[in-house]
């Protein structure tokens, strides 16, 4: 079983349940999925770039990734509909708890000047974040990147609002901003 899925079960879910006053276990706050998003812009025009991106991304989940297709043509953007732009993964169940493990404790802590996340939920309890870099995942050879290469990850946060979220991420052990005292 996957490390922070034992800690949530353990320790953060009775915590949840006392805090928000809750009696069955499967109303309390959990994660549903996690989504990770690679936009490669220039990837339909350069052949190379989205295999690229599809190989890095499914070194970091595990999982192989989907090939995202521009929807509608843009003369401005030099895209027809049909072309390569990106991919993305979705996480569920171990995979899930084993990335988001990886992203807290390996990956986040390597971002430089790091000063913790902002607080930003989307009203519904899903928590969304960019990295800069797939170079923060020690999994990914350093060596071996020719583009460095940003992603956008959301979690899906089930049964919750934005404060329940805040919770569950925070004593999951992600690294928020402290709110300071006025």
């Amino acid at each position: 079983m996957a490390r922070l899925l034992e800690r949530y079960k353990s320790e953060v879910l009775p915590k949840l349940m006392e805090q928000f006053g809750l009696k069955n276990p499967l109303a309390a706050p959990r994660l549903d999925r996690i989504v990770v998003n690679m936009g490669v812009g220039v990837g339909a025009t350069e052949k190379g770039r989205i295999e690229a991106a599809v190989a890095e991304l499914g070194i970091l989940t595990g999982q192989h990734p989907v090939v995202t297709k521009v929807r509608k043509s843009i003369s401005g953007f030099k895209v027809r509909k049909g072309m390569p732009v990106g991919c993305c993964v979705t996480l569920r169940g171990r995979r899930m708890y084993e990335f988001l493990d990886r992203l807290i404790n390996i990956a986040i802590p390597r971002i430089r000047d790091f000063r913790g996340l902002k607080r930003t939920f989307d009203g519904h309890g899903n928590y969304s974040m960019g990295l800069d870099e797939q170079i923060v995942f020690p999994e990914v050879p350093v060596d071996k990147v020719e583009h460095i290469q940003g992603m956008h990850i959301t979690i899906v946060v089930r049964n919750s609002n934005d404060q329940a979220s805040y919770e569950l991420l925070s004593r999951l052990g992600m690294p928020f901003v402290r709110e300071s005292p006025v």
